[in-house]
């Protein structure tokens, strides 16, 4: 005879039964999928990152103050790092990335050292002032964007005469995520400085590559985008094209020798809006950090509204719908973990 097909189990009939189960095997640390099933697989987005803003007017007085309370020597890194309101106590702006305002005295030096992670440095405030990246120097100026790749010596000074403030952009929370990440400070105080400053622009930023490039990283070995040719690139298209109906002009920033992302977890964008443009809604799945260079405007989301100016800093959460708007023509820089979606084909848009 056939042996018999067994009978399945007798469903649990009451939340008692299925709360005691749920017990029995937490002690094993094992969990039922389908109690959270619907929280780990959603239909769209879900992030406790929101819509944010930080106010250059009232932030510059604390940063300066910061300089009365602590010096460089002893914060390491004097920086007051922006957090996001939906994400308290964790140290970033995004669910993704890390920002902060760093801030670098006449006469100070912000000591050597190197980690795996990435960072971007995005000049606000003052000139004069310097970040050495692997033995090169760059003078800082408002508007420029600085790249410091992983694991690479890097120093900062300032022999100037004013108070030099940069927007610092970090994918600390994601090399955490993976648990990769490592610091080393230098025996040194500064690094010496091997190359002559702006030796990586000549060799890279002018479309050519020298004959013995051989990359040794997937960042840009392209450190300095000076503010000045990003400036009158942005004012060329706006000449000679019409805008985006969501983004008026923008350009992307690239690795000269690939063509793509300057670094490989962050992307880096600026954008010029003509006085009166009105953008239409656009959203994304990567958060986006934006820092204004130039002019005012709002950016509108659902109900409400953000008015920006100068130096403010804003954040847009993945897939949040908002649209820009120039009260005047404006220029915004922006970052986000785009490159990282891209890679694992995760990035989407709507327009």
């Amino acid at each position: 005879m056939p042996s018999a097909v067994p009978k399945p189990a007798a469903q649990p009939t009451n939340q008692a039964e299925r709360k005691a189960f749920y017990k029995k095997i937490e002690k094993a640390s094992v969990a039922p999928l389908w109690e959270v099933l619907h929280d780990l697989i959603t239909r769209a987005p879900k992030t406790p990152c929101v819509p944010a803003i930080f106010r250059w007017r009232e932030l510059l007085p604390w940063v300066l103050e910061s300089g009365k309370l602590i010096t460089a020597k002893e914060a390491e890194r004097r920086v007051l790092v922006l957090e996001n309101p939906g994400l308290r106590g964790q140290a970033r702006i995004t669910h993704s990335l890390y920002a902060g305002l760093q801030l670098i005295l006449p006469g100070e030096v912000a000591r050597a050292h190197r980690h795996s992670q990435t960072a971007l440095r995005f000049v606000l405030s003052g000139s004069g002032a310097f970040t050495a990246v692997e033995g090169e120097r760059v003078t800082m100026h408002p508007g420029d964007f600085i790249i410091t790749p992983s694991w690479t010596w890097h120093d900062h000074g300032n022999p100037g005469d004013e108070p030099v403030i940069w927007l610092d952009g970090l994918d600390i929370p994601i090399v955490e995520l993976l648990d990769a990440q490592f610091m080393e400070p230098m025996h040194a105080e500064s690094q010496v400085t091997s190359r002559t400053e702006g030796q990586s622009l000549a060799r890279y930023g002018a479309n050519m590559l020298p004959l013995d490039y051989r990359p040794s990283r997937k960042t840009s070995p392209l450190a300095w985008y000076p503010y000045e040719r990003t400036r009158e690139a942005l004012a060329g298209i706006a000449k000679a094209e019409e805008p985006h109906p969501a983004h008026a002009h923008k350009l992307q920033y690239v690795n000269p020798a690939t063509g793509g992302y300057p670094m490989p977890t962050i992307a880096t964008f600026m954008q010029l809006m003509p006085q009166g443009f009105s953008g239409k809604s656009y959203r994304s799945t990567d958060s986006t950090v934006f820092a204004v260079v130039e002019g005012k405007g709002r950016v509108c989301f659902g109900d409400e509204t953000l008015h920006f100016e100068p130096r403010d800093v804003f954040v847009m959460p993945s897939w949040t719908a908002y649209s820009l708007h120039a009260d005047r023509e404006c220029v915004l820089f922006s970052f986000s973990d785009r490159p990282v979606q891209v890679a694992l084909d995760l990035w989407r848009e709507e327009a």
